[in-house]
């Protein structure tokens, strides 16, 4: 991809994705379950960690309810396109994953914690196995001292594209 391309689709994909992800949201009526134990930690001032799987966390812009978050996204150019687009949203992206920048991402996650801000994760890891926990979530509840909540966005009625399907 040539850099000029590249600079542009950085600039546009990240307001084409908020975009979209703003339309759907006019789409769907959106229901909380078991929601009760987050607003009991942000009600008394408490953080936590918000683990959930990839691909399933497409609308959780508006499911979130606390102040503040950091999501640990890659480094990967799709990663910087996340980042910009959750940016649009107000969250904050500590970049990095297992396989680049895992240390500035954990260091970044901690310091986050450490200003009062919750933390999110895909647990399963960039490269899976899918839905298997892996270590890092655990390491990061351990040092932060912050519990971990599985968090999930899920729909009744839904239209499944596949990878590098056009549409």
């Amino acid at each position: 991809m040539s850099k000029l391309l590249d600079r542009i689709l950085l600039r546009l994909i990240p307001w084409l994705g908020y975009g979209v992800i703003r339309g759907l949201r006019w789409t769907m009526r959106i229901e909380g379950v078991n929601s009760k134990a987050p607003d009991a930690f942000w009600k008394e001032g408490k953080n936590l960690i918000m683990a959930c799987w990839h691909g399933r966390q497409l609308m959780m812009p508006f499911v979130y309810q606390g102040g503040k978050i950091s999501i640990l996204i890659s480094r990967h150019r799709d990663g910087e396109w996340i980042a910009r687009t959750v940016g649009r949203f107000g969250f904050h992206a500590a970049r990095g994953s297992t396989t680049r920048g895992a240390a500035a991402a954990l260091r970044h996650l901690i310091r986050s914690a450490r200003a009062g801000e919750d933390l999110a994760v895909t647990p399963d890891g960039p490269r899976g196995p899918r839905h298997v926990v892996q270590l890092g979530v655990v390491a990061l509840a351990k040092l932060t001292g912050l519990p971990i909540l599985p968090v999930a966005f899920g729909a009744s009625k839904k239209k499944i594209f596949r990878p590098g399907m056009v549409f």
